[in-house]
């Protein structure tokens, strides 16, 4: 049974940083891991990807430069860093894993999704 469990959201003011967490169990992690989020009244969105190797990584525009993605494959957990936190930065954050690299910013590619953590950025 595969499980994905995010954790490390929380309340922070603009301008900190916040470490999400992605632990993984009951698959391979030579997943293609992805971290997703959705804000209240919108779609959710993609954030940043990384390869199963961890060779080879994916941004989208609103993170780059602010959030890094990383993984530690020998402890089956996925991290995403995230720095200089905007209140538009708001959203639950969504871990998932894709059994290949391909489309990293599509999430209909991704099999497995964890349940989100909370993240707020107050202004």
């Amino acid at each position: 049974q595969v499980q994905l469990v995010e954790s490390g959201g929380g309340l922070v003011q603009a301008g900190d940083s916040l470490r999400l967490s992605c632990a993984a169990s009951g698959l391979t992690f030579s997943y293609t891991m992805g971290w997703f989020r959705q804000a209240p009244g919108k779609e959710r969105e993609f954030v940043a990807a990384i390869s199963g190797n961890g060779g080879s990584t994916d941004y989208s525009d609103s993170v780059k430069g602010r959030f890094t993605i990383s993984r530690d494959n020998a402890k089956n957990t996925m991290y995403l860093q995230m720095n200089s936190l905007d209140p538009d930065d708001t959203a639950v954050y969504y871990c998932a894993a894709a059994a290949v690299w391909r489309r990293p910013w599509f999430p209909g590619d991704y099999k497995y999704w964890g349940p989100g953590t909370q993240v707020t950025v107050s202004s």
